[in-house]
């Protein structure tokens, strides 16, 4: 596993983040990345994000990359470092007001639909580019959205996985117009090497490092 690691922080150029995706695997494993270097882990649910937060090193910084419910956002408040997937207004203003409480400011992502296939989850264009504005006009004060993320089509056809990932590119840089975003997270354990060749400067990388999942944690 830590051969794997290693093999994927080769890969990717200074520049480019890695969010180690730790979902299902246990804290041990997580323990022998962390051992290697890696401070930034990716979960997928706040159920297990909680008690593995509780188990780990304090200074990993946990970003969550699955589907928000609005009512499990005040488990995570108090020590979540950057929420992913963001996919509504309302979750955006759960967010804030939990960040309130505890006098903190939580960065975030906005996540946007790009694949073709129906996906459940993710902003349109034209709602990811008004929850921005509304950012910039001072609504969401105890938030950063530091940048964007997508998900492209699950394909074999490259093509198509790299027209979706250069159009969150596009609309990346046309936001950042308005006020420079840091984050534009895209790609993962299959196709991490297209989206950094788009111009993803942070990558999701679960089964690449841990081996496939423990569905029986």
């Amino acid at each position: 596993m830590t051969d794997n690691y290693k093999n994927i922080l080769s890969k990717l150029p200074s520049h480019v983040e890695l969010v180690a995706v730790s979902k299902t695997h246990p804290v041990e494993m997580i323990q022998q990345i962390y051992d290697q270097g890696q401070k930034v882990f990716g979960e997928n649910k706040v159920q297990e994000l909680v008690e593995k937060q509780l188990l780990l090193p304090k200074d990993i910084q946990w970003h969550l990359i699955g589907h928000l419910q609005t009512n499990k956002v005040k488990y995570i408040a108090p020590f979540i470092n950057t929420i992913q997937s963001v996919d509504s207004e309302k979750l955006l203003e759960e967010i804030d007001k939990q960040a309130e409480k505890y006098k903190r400011k939580i960065k975030v992502l906005l996540q946007v639909k790009i694949a073709e296939e129906k996906t459940k989850f993710g902003l349109e264009i034209h709602e990811a580019k008004e929850i921005f504005q509304e950012y910039l006009n001072g609504k969401f004060p105890n938030i950063e959205i530091k940048g964007l993320m997508g998900m492209a089509t699950f394909t074999d056809d490259k093509n198509q996985v790299k027209k979706e990932f250069t159009l969150l590119k596009q609309i990346f840089d046309k936001m950042s117009l308005q006020r420079k975003l840091e984050t534009l997270s895209m790609g993962m354990s299959d196709d991490f090497p297209v989206a950094i060749e788009c111009g993803a400067n942070s990558v999701r990388v679960g089964s690449a490092i841990f081996g496939h999942r423990n569905y029986n944690l």
